[in-house]
């Protein structure tokens, strides 16, 4: 069987990129050829868990490679590599918020020696990093999540903007995610210390604090918990909201694009610098930014916008009137890349005590 395989991979280098069984996508057969005498492909994946095993299992399907994969928050991933220092346990980091991808890179531990070829598909340069670390495959808005009966109940209006989450009425009913267990709060941390001025920024985040009842460990948390009523209103992005109302039946969910604007998340694939799969981590990274990789989310719970021109984008989305006109026209994407990290420090240092327990790691 192995050297059937190999003729038939070398009969169909003449012909320079080629498509597999099931993949309408080319492939570098060079690249597939050495990817599969690696035989082992391990990825960290900072999407959602159906999303990433649907993803995982389809590049085993196309190119017999055996997939380890791991699904781990978008704060654990770079916690673990940056322990490992130089000998990483995984090859490739997939999906997620690009913030720590860029903290990542800062710090050497994402590799660009490779182009691939796909990129070419993007639908703007926006969704890869400039220096090539890291390249998106998905966006998704952010924005407010929540319980309609609940707040019929309370007989509260739904919030509108980002000034009327700090309204009294809505103590303790929001829920956010953990500056440091997650990469969606730091996508509005940005946006609000954008919008308003660094330091009036972070007067709006102590504010909101006083309302938030929980901080999820990560960005999906509030929305896995407003169709039940535990939680009336989410801060998080919208594609989630709509897996709760598609894929589980919850039809209390309201989504709401913030009328002050918002932000966006980009969700990238990106190599391990030292991974001991390269071949294997550049063709999956190929494999992320084909058709064959992106439409899987449609059908496992992931309803965000697609990045690459040549994919079908999940109808979800237009049905539940998502728009990226949405986001802010004056989110600097670069400026949110540059100053992520500080921000973080500035806004738990600015909460004091009160961050000692509410945004634990563990």
């Amino acid at each position: 069987m192995k050297k059937l395989l190999a003729f038939l991979l070398a009969s169909m280098m003449v012909l320079g990129c080629v498509s597999f069984a099931g993949a309408e996508t080319e492939f570098d057969p060079e690249l597939v050829k050495a990817a599969q005498e690696e035989g082992t492909l391990v990825v960290y994946a900072s999407c959602e868990d159906d999303y990433m095993r649907a993803a995982c299992d389809k590049f085993t399907q196309l190119f017999g490679i055996k997939v380890e994969a791991q699904r781990l928050s978008t704060s654990q991933v770079p916690t673990k590599i940056e322990e490992e220092n130089g000998n990483p346990s995984a090859d490739v980091w997939f999906g997620g918020t690009n913030n720590p991808y860029d903290t990542m890179a800062a710090k050497g531990f994402l590799d660009n020696s490779y182009v691939p070829a796909n990129a070419s598909h993007l639908l703007s340069d926006l969704y890869k990093d400039p220096n090539g670390y890291w390249y998106g495959i998905y966006t998704g808005i952010l924005g407010f999540l929540v319980n309609k009966d609940e707040l019929a109940r309370l007989n509260l209006e739904a919030p509108k903007t980002w000034d009327d989450l700090l309204k009294p009425e809505y103590k303790g009913l929001i829920w956010f995610s953990n500056y440091n267990t997650a990469g969606t709060p730091m996508v509005a941390a940005n946006l609000m210390l954008q919008k308003l001025g660094h330091d009036e920024g972070i007067k709006y985040l102590v504010e909101l604090d006083k309302n938030v009842q929980i901080y999820t460990k990560s960005g999906s948390g509030p929305s896995k918990n407003v169709g039940t009523g535990e939680c009336v209103i989410g801060i998080g992005f919208l594609h989630d909201g709509i897996t709760q109302i598609v894929d589980n039946g919850y039809e209390n969910v309201g989504l709401i694009v913030p009328a002050d604007g918002t932000a966006c998340e980009i969700g990238p694939v990106a190599v391990f610098k030292g991974a001991k799969h390269p071949n294997a981590a550049h063709l999956f990274m190929e494999f992320a930014l084909s058709p064959e990789c992106v439409e899987l989310a449609d059908d496992n719970g992931s309803y965000q916008f697609l990045v690459i021109d040549n994919a079908e984008q999940p109808k979800a989305a237009a049905e539940f009137g998502l728009d990226l006109s949405a986001v802010w026209d004056g989110y600097d994407f670069a400026k949110a890349r540059a100053e992520s990290d500080q921000n973080r420090i500035d806004i738990i240092q600015a909460l004091g005590d009160a961050a000692d327990d509410r945004f634990k790691t563990e």
